[in-house]
C-alpha cells in the first residue's frame, strides 16, 4: 500500500534506530536524561528562545503553550480550521479553561483585519479578553499553505501594540523553513511560544517540543507533570529527534516536490501547493477513500467531499508517481 493518509505514518530508517538504540539516558522527570537535554537546548537556539519543553505529541505542546500565555477564563483568537480548534479534541477549553474564537481565511492566512474585528481588550470583570492570537504554519487544513514571514511580522506588531502573546503552531514549521527559506530563527522572533513537532515530516516516531521563555518553559514542566506527561529514560525518544534535525529537514524538499506531482493528477494547480499537503474537493471523499484503497493507495477524507493527501519519508517519487496515475483514473 502507497500511504498518503499523514506524514505521521512514517517508520523510523535504520539509522534512526541505530541512534535510538545508542543513546545516553536518564531521568527525564528529574531533569537527568542528557539526550532530552540536547535536544531542548538545540531546539530553542534553533528558535532563538531561552528554553524548550519535549512532549509526547503535538496537541499537549500545544495545549502547554497556549496555557502559557493564555489565563482561565481568557480567549485565543486562531482561524477557524487551526488544528487547536478542530484536532485537539476540546483540549483548551476542556484543560485549561480557555475560549476560542476565529476567524476565517481560505488558506489560513493571518487575516489583520479580522483579527482587529475580533480583538477584545480587556474592559474589566464584564467580558472575556483576548490574551493571545494564534497562528499556524504551515496550516494542515488549508492544504499545507505557508504563512508569509512578512505577515507574521505585522501579527506581531499587532500583538506588541495590543500588548497580547503570539503562539505559534509550528508542527510543519521545518516544511516552511525549507520551502522558503526563511530561517529558523525569524519565526521564533514572531513568536512568544511556540510548538514545533518532530514526527511529521522529519519522521522520527514520537515528539514534539514547546519552545518559550525560561519562565513558560518551567510553568510547562510543571503542567506535563500534572497532565501525567512526565516521562523518564526517553531519551530513546529525543535521539530520534536528533538524528532527524541531522539528516530529515533538508530532504523535505523532495516531499514538496511530489506533492506537486500529485496536485497535478487530481487536478490542483501546483502553484497552490505550497508543501507536502495537497487538499482537494470531489463529490465524494469517503467513496473516493474506498476505491483508491482497493487500488492500492491511502488517502483520507478530511470533509464529507474534501480529500487529503501527505507525501512523507516514507513514500518514493515511484510510489507518487503510481499514486498518480491511481488517482488520474478514479477522477475521470
Amino acid at each position: 500500500m502507497i500511504d498518503l493518509r499523514s506524514d505521521t505514518v512514517t517508520r523510523p530508517t535504520e539509522a534512526m534506530r541505530a541512534a535510538m538504540a545508542a543513546a545516553e539516558v536518564g531521568d527525564d522527570v528529574y531533569g537527568e536524561d542528557p539526550t532530552v537535554r540536547a535536544l531542548e537546548e538545540r531546539v530553542a537556539g534553533l528558535f532563538g528562545h531561552e528554553a524548550a519543553l519535549f512532549t509526547p505529541t503535538g496537541s499537549l505542546a500545544n495545549v502547554l503553550a497556549v496555557a502559557s500565555v493564555v489565563a482561565p477564563g481568557q480567549e485565543v483568537l486562531c482561524e477557524a480550521r487551526a488544528h487547536i480548534a478542530r484536532a485537539e479534541l476540546g483540549a483548551h477549553g476542556a484543560v485549561n479553561g480557555i475560549t476560542m474564537r476565529t476567524w476565517s481565511h481560505p488558506r489560513g492566512q493571518a487575516d489583520l483585519a479580522q483579527v482587529g474585528e475580533l480583538f477584545a481588550p480587556d474592559l474589566g470583570p464584564y467580558f472575556v479578553r483576548t490574551a493571545a492570537l494564534s497562528v499556524e504554519n504551515t496550516h494542515n487544513f488549508a492544504g499545507g499553505a505557508v504563512l508569509p514571514i512578512e505577515d507574521l511580522r505585522a501579527l506581531r506588531a499587532y500583538a506588541d501594540e495590543q500588548q497580547v502573546a503570539v503562539h505559534l503552531d509550528g508542527a510543519r514549521i521545518w516544511n516552511a523553513h525549507v520551502a522558503t527559506g526563511t530561517p529558523l530563527a525569524d519565526y521564533g522572533h514572531v513568536a512568544d511560544v511556540l510548538a514545533v513537532c518532530l514526527s511529521k515530516g522529519l519522521g522520527a516516531p514520537v515528539g514534539s517540543l514547546v519552545v518559550g521563555s525560561q519562565d513558560a518553559i518551567t510553568e510547562a514542566r510543571v503542567r506535563r507533570k500534572r497532565l501525567g506527561a512526565g516521562m523518564r529514560q526517553v531519551g530513546v525518544l529525543a535521539a530520534a529527534g536528533l538524528h532527524a534535525l541531522d539528516h530529515h529537514v533538508e530532504r523535505l524538499a523532495e516531499d514538496h516536490a511530489h506533492a506537486r506531482l500529485l496536485a497535478e493528477a487530481v487536478g490542483t494547480d501546483p502553484a497552490d501547493v505550497d508543501t507536502n499537503i495537497v487538499a482537494f474537493d470531489c463529490a465524494d471523499a469517503p467513496g473516493l477513500v474506498t476505491r483508491a484503497r482497493e487500488d492500492g493507495v491511502l488517502i483520507g477524507a478530511v470533509g464529507a467531499r474534501t480529500v487529503r493527501l501527505v507525501t512523507h519519508l516514507d513514500v518514493t517519487r515511484a510510489d507518487v508517481e503510481q499514486a498518480a496515475a491511481v488517482l488520474a483514473g478514479l477522477l475521470r
